[in-house]
């Protein structure tokens, strides 16, 4: 008995057994066929779902290219123009001059000459106010504005300020897209900006602006380039700027126009390109220009202060007792004008114009040049040791 059931129990165990083995190889041929057709046997997924996912490939990658300064373009770019001018201007030949020459071809007068130049601008509203330089369009005597459209119209000079060196346009359309101004008194050193205009006429080739792109390398500069014009609180930047690009705002990341590229240094005059020092005139001086210049087409700017100045060296400054060369001395003060009625003396030190320090010649100018008629004039000075504070109203010249 005890032996037939130790059989009976061997037979069982090997039947489970076989069956237990029977299920696992079933189990994994089951699973080995999924994973074999899975990998050797796949069918091509949906057309359409692997076209979705391209694109979304696509626009995510569209999506990592964009930063602020293609979004700041993006905005901007359709609201430059580039601006071509003919200017008359007389020219005397050079060999008049000379006896010699005269004695051949007799006494001749200067000659009218019709001059081209180029230069770029921006749309200020929807109705076709542009702004530009002085210099590239405040003497010209045509005028043609091309849009981004390709689309080139006539401008006519609204107004034009040779000391600021602003100049407003117009053209007859609407609906234009426009700028935005900035505060430039917000603007930051080392902060990034955006260059855009015409360099070199290249608008033409394709109708869109030229972008450049740097920082802020210096705020409130002033600048000596031209004895009638006052560039004071100017915006350095080491985005490029070349001939072709005055005119053409700077902005900054938000895509606000915060100055007018203006001029640059190129470090010699056989070197005409953009060395990386370029300044641009702040917005917020061009704003203050622009009503006047929409109203009246000028700055009334005819008044004459009637005194000369002269810078200090080492001789002047032992002369006069002074501790520094800062400042100017005055030389000569007209009689009756707003400097004598003020009581201005020649060998006065000028040490401050209207609060600003004025340590040579260049400082006072761009002060006392950057005035209008009716404004107060305050000097801070030296006399006798001891110092004085005069203010003068200026009056228009007569």
């Amino acid at each position: 008995m005890t032996t037939l059931s130790m059989n009976v129990n061997s037979v069982k165990v090997k039947i489970t057994a076989v069956i237990v083995a029977a299920l696992l190889l079933i189990t994994g041929v089951v699973i080995g066929g999924v994973i074999f057709s899975k990998f050797f046997f796949k069918q091509s997924p949906n057309v359409n779902t692997a076209s979705f996912d391209k694109t979304q490939k696509n626009e995510n990658i569209s999506q990592d290219r964009q930063t602020a300064i293609t979004r700041a373009i993006e905005k901007v770019s359709n609201t430059i123009v580039g601006i071509n001018v003919e200017e008359v201007r007389e020219v005397r030949d050079p060999f008049m001059n000379d006896p010699f020459f005269r004695q051949f071809s007799g006494e001749q007068g200067p000659q009218r000459q019709t001059v081209r130049g180029l230069g770029s601008g921006f749309l200020i509203s929807e109705d076709g106010y542009i702004l530009t330089n002085d210099h590239v369009a405040g003497n010209a005597t045509k005028i043609s504005v091309t849009l981004t459209t390709g689309e080139t119209v006539e401008a006519k000079l609204i107004g034009s300020d040779a000391v600021s060196d602003v100049a407003l346009l117009k053209i007859n359309k609407s609906g234009l897209p426009f700028v935005k101004f900035g505060n430039s008194e917000n603007a930051i050193i080392g902060e990034w900006v955006i260059a855009l205009g015409n360099p070199f006429g290249l608008f033409e080739i394709n109708d869109k602006p030229t972008v450049t792109v740097g920082v802020i390398s210096a705020l409130n500069m002033k600048v000596a380039a031209d004895a009638n014009r006052s560039y004071k609180d100017m915006i350095q930047t080491d985005a490029s700027i070349n001939s072709g690009n005055s005119g053409g705002p700077l902005i900054n990341a938000d895509g606000e126009v915060i100055g007018m590229n203006t001029i640059i240094y190129t470090g010699g005059q056989f070197n005409q390109g953009s060395i990386g020092v370029g300044f641009s005139i702040s917005i917020n001086r061009v704003n203050k220009t622009l009503e006047e210049l929409k109203s009246k087409g000028k700055i009334e700017r005819n008044y004459n202060v009637g005194f000369r100045i002269q810078g200090i060296d080492d001789q002047i400054a032992k002369y006069l007792g002074l501790k520094n060369k800062d400042g100017v001395v005055v030389t000569q003060v007209q009689k009756g004008s707003n400097a004598d009625d003020a009581g201005l003396k020649p060998e006065d030190v000028i040490l401050y114009v209207n609060g600003i320090k004025i340590r040579n010649e260049q400082d006072l100018i761009v002060e006392v040049n950057d005035l209008r008629v009716g404004d107060i004039l305050k000097l801070k000075i030296v006399r006798g040791g001891s110092e004085k504070e005069i203010e003068m109203k200026l009056t228009a010249a007569k």
